[in-house]
């Protein structure tokens, strides 16, 4: 087995799944370490269902909370319950099946979804030589559509922008999570002082991925299969998300195609405005890819806070907190292109 399915592990778990899954039995008969989930452990497994509603053989995934959190992630049950909104909003997402809140199984809440088919490796989604448009489109309408949930319309329970709206309480949190790194970098303090003497009046509130980027979904054969990683999900301005996509922390290289690397920003737009029942907010768009990096920035630094804090020993998050002077060198150009008119 893998991660922490160990052979002592694993009775409890197949237990837990079968009274999940309504069956009489339930074996795990493979599990894999799966790439990406910085902050997650994504195991794949194969379950042999015996009886119930799903008998039969199913290729799944399990998501595992990390050994320590951060401040701008979702626990495994809010983030399921996000994951289950968006599959009913009509975006294509892998299809949730259970949530468990009991951390003596595997260490922690877990949920299960089926596994979709694709690859989401940012660098191979970008190395088609021709703008993938078509993908950029159907990214945009998959974006409207999620868009379209909003605070009255579902029961998540998650906390809403207050004390200026969503742009305000972004540069809030990003300070908050820096913890004191901004007193000491004039990139990050600029930068957040920019964020505050810009930021757009309060607006739409809707239901945002808000880690929504080349890396996060999954293509087969050029076509979109699956959003993934739903753990930064909240309320907010719809046009974060938009600028979030078009950052050049997720073009992987291919720096000309501002919509995350396979198309142009255009395109995006365009898929958008079919689904979404709102046009985009050029001028908000590059606000948000501003808050884009400063927000990244501040991730990063919680990321690699969790390696030198001994929490959690990890080369992967020690490298990611390396990054800071990349992301801020793309905040500068950024900004710059903003005064430029660019």
């Amino acid at each position: 087995m893998a991660g922490p399915i160990t052979d002592e592990a694993l009775p409890a778990l197949e237990r837990w799944l079968a009274g999940a899954a309504g069956a009489g039995r339930v074996a795990v008969e493979s599990v894999e370490r799966l790439g990406g989930g910085a902050i997650s452990l994504n195991l794949g497994a194969a379950l042999a269902v015996s009886g119930g509603p799903l008998d039969g053989r199913h290729a799944v995934v399990l998501r595992i909370g990390p050994a320590s959190g951060m401040a701008a992630s979702l626990d495994k049950m809010h983030e399921f319950a996000v994951l289950c909104a968006a599959r009913t909003a009509g975006v294509a997402v892998p299809e949730p099946l259970f949530a468990c809140e009991d951390a003596d199984i595997l260490g922690g809440p877990f949920y299960v979804m089926r596994r979709a088919a694709g690859t989401a490796a940012g660098r191979l989604v970008v190395r088609c030589e021709a703008p993938q448009r078509d993908l950029a489109r159907e990214l945009g309408r998959t974006l409207g559509r999620l868009h379209r949930v909003r605070p009255d319309d579902d029961d998540l329970d998650l906390p809403l922008p207050r004390d200026g709206g969503a742009a305000a309480a972004a540069v809030r949190d990003y300070r908050a999570w820096m913890d004191g790194a901004a007193d000491r970098d004039p990139v990050l303090a600029w930068g957040l002082r920019w964020l505050q003497v810009h930021a757009p009046a309060p607006g739409d509130v809707v239901l945002c991925h808000r880690d929504f980027r080349t890396g996060n979904y999954l293509v087969e054969d050029g076509r979109l299969t699956a959003v993934l990683d739903w753990e930064f999900a909240g309320w907010s301005d719809p046009m974060e998300d938009l600028g979030w996509f078009c950052a050049r922390s997720w073009r992987f290289g291919r720096t000309d195609r501002e919509a995350g690397g396979i198309a142009d920003r255009a395109d995006l737009y365009a898929g958008y405005e079919e689904t979404a029942g709102r046009s985009v907010d050029a001028a908000r768009v590059a606000w948000w890819e501003a808050a884009a990096y400063l927000r990244w920035a501040a991730i990063a630094i919680m990321q690699g806070r969790r390696h030198t804090s001994g929490t959690e020993p990890s080369l992967e998050l020690a490298l990611t907190g390396r990054l800071v002077p990349e992301i801020e060198r793309d905040l500068l150009i950024h900004l710059r292109a903003i005064e430029q008119g660019a």
